[in-house]
């Protein structure tokens, strides 16, 4: 598993969901402040004073009263009077400047109290007051000379729908937004969750190819991170199904070839010597072949990094080279090292002299028996750069990126005598594993191993005295910690 460090005490980034959900919702609640205030007194205007429609009306009602005096006096106004009366059905006289009846009917004194409240047609008008409120509406041509008094018609107050627009007004209209805002937060937060949930059923029906859609991993929040993770967890799953698939295909192949020699010798007429010797030549074959493939499958599989210690390289050199010139009788003077004890990188130890070792092994397998491999490198920043070059003739450029394939074997060689192909992968794996890479390339004379480690940053501070491999400990000490087993 990869150790994610925590990150609770870190700043959201500017693409957090942090940031999205508090710009919508700052920006909802904005919204509904500023609908509040606007509409509000939009609905009070409504509600408060009188509708320009109703205003236009009272303005020509004393229009007509200003004409009706000016033609007929007292009988004219009297005459519109009654026709007024009969049009509205409220109270309307027709007052002079001096706040006196022009009609032939005096004020009665509860009028003439009445007329001292008068309001404006642009004054707000209440429907708490018991009863219609009177209104005064100067004369147009003249405002001096006179002024309509009328008892507002009903059909002209304000405010007539007053409860319908305060339910649109509390109700409909902030539940359309707040429904807007839920859907906002669900194709927001919802719909990643509900994609994420089909990638973890697809996985379920053994679907492994299924990916999360793009609008989710496109994101840069938190849940982008999310589902990204998912997919390149999906094509980690998927890549080491189908190796493990592949793997066994391959290793049931290999063991085919030893077992089909077994029943061959077991059917031949081989002495019981010859037997017994090709039995065991077999079965370590059989034996070397399925090491190497469970070390394979383990280093595929396992995800804990592994334990990092400082490694001298030529020191674990001279090891490896003597463990080497006695398996394949190759004089020490062919394998030579260039590099000095300056070289110290940080990585596992076990992990670093099997891959060593194994394309060690490889370079001394495609060499010619009078050929020279040569180890070397140089500081590349923060890593070392090392590269081992055989005299092999080298490979095809394009199968620099094949030989490290399990069960790769670019020499036609018969399993088991010539490796089974694995000795590169099993490298590989282990240089990846611990933060490296390795890669090939041709030199024109044979293959050159490119291998990028972690170098140790403060060499000869805090180092163990213990671990052997310091430059100037004796030759022959081992480098290696107990317990250390040397792959076959």
């Amino acid at each position: 598993m990869y150790s994610v460090p925590p990150r609770s005490a870190e700043v959201p980034n500017r693409h957090s969901l942090f940031w999205k959900l508090a710009i919508l919702l700052v920006g909802f609640c904005l919204l509904m402040i500023g609908l509040s205030w606007s509409w509000g007194r939009h609905m009070e205007t409504q509600n408060a004073y009188l509708s320009d429609q109703a205003r236009i009306t009272l303005t020509g009602y004393a229009a007509e009263a200003e004409r009706a005096w000016k033609q007929g006096g007292q009988a004219g106004v009297d005459a519109w009077i009654a026709d007024m009366a009969s049009k509205e059905g409220t109270w309307v006289n027709v007052l002079g400047a001096d706040l006196q009846s022009l009609s032939s009917t005096p004020l009665t004194p509860e009028q003439s109290r009445k007329i001292t409240f008068l309001r404006g047609i642009d004054w707000p008008v209440s429907r708490r007051v018991i009863g219609l409120p009177w209104m005064r509406v100067p004369f147009v041509e003249h405002p001096q000379q006179g002024l309509l008094v009328i008892e507002l018609p009903e059909r002209l107050m304000p405010g007539r729908y007053r409860l319908f627009w305060r339910f649109m007004t509390n109700g409909v209209i902030p539940g359309l937004f707040t429904l807007l805002l839920c859907i906002g937060l669900y194709r927001m937060l919802i719909m990643p969750l509900i994609q994420l949930r089909e990638q973890a059923n697809a996985w379920r029906a053994d679907q492994l190819s299924a990916r999360v859609a793009s609008s989710t991993t496109s994101r840069q929040d938190e849940l982008g991170e999310l589902g990204r993770a998912f997919d390149d967890m999906a094509e980690r799953l998927q890549g080491t199904v189908v190796l493990q698939q592949q793997l066994l295909r391959d290793l049931s192949h290999e063991l085919r070839t030893p077992l089909s020699r077994l029943r061959v010798a077991c059917e031949g007429d081989a002495d019981a010597g010859q037997l017994r010797e090709r039995l065991g030549r077999e079965i370590d074959c059989m034996q070397r072949l399925v090491e190497d493939a469970l070390q394979l499958a383990w280093l595929d599989t396992e995800r804990a990094p592994p334990s990092k210690e400082p490694i001298q390289v030529q020191a674990l050199w001279d090891m490896l080279a003597e463990d080497a010139c006695f398996e394949s009788t190759w004089p020490s003077t062919q394998l030579h090292c260039a590099l000095d004890a300056s070289c110290w990188i940080q990585g596992n130890l076990n992990s670093v002299a099997q891959a060593l070792e194994n394309i060690l092994r490889n370079a001394i397998r495609h060499s010619p028996a009078s050929g020279v491999i040569r180890l070397d490198g140089r500081r590349q920043g923060d890593h070392w750069l090392l590269w081992l070059e055989d005299q092999g003739g080298g490979v095809a450029e394009a199968e620099l990126e094949r030989i490290f394939a399990p069960f790769t074997r670019l020499d036609g060689s018969r399993p088991g005598d010539g490796g089974f192909g694995l000795g590169l992968s099993i490298a590989r794996n282990a240089i990846v594993r611990q933060g490296g890479r390795l890669w090939a390339q041709n030199t024109g004379q044979g293959l050159r191993l490119n291998i990028l480690l972690p170098a140790v940053q403060q060499v000869g501070a805090g180092l163990p005295r213990d671990c052997g491999l310091s430059g100037s400990s004796p030759r022959g000490a081992s480098p290696l910690p107990p317990g250390y087993n040397w792959p076959v």
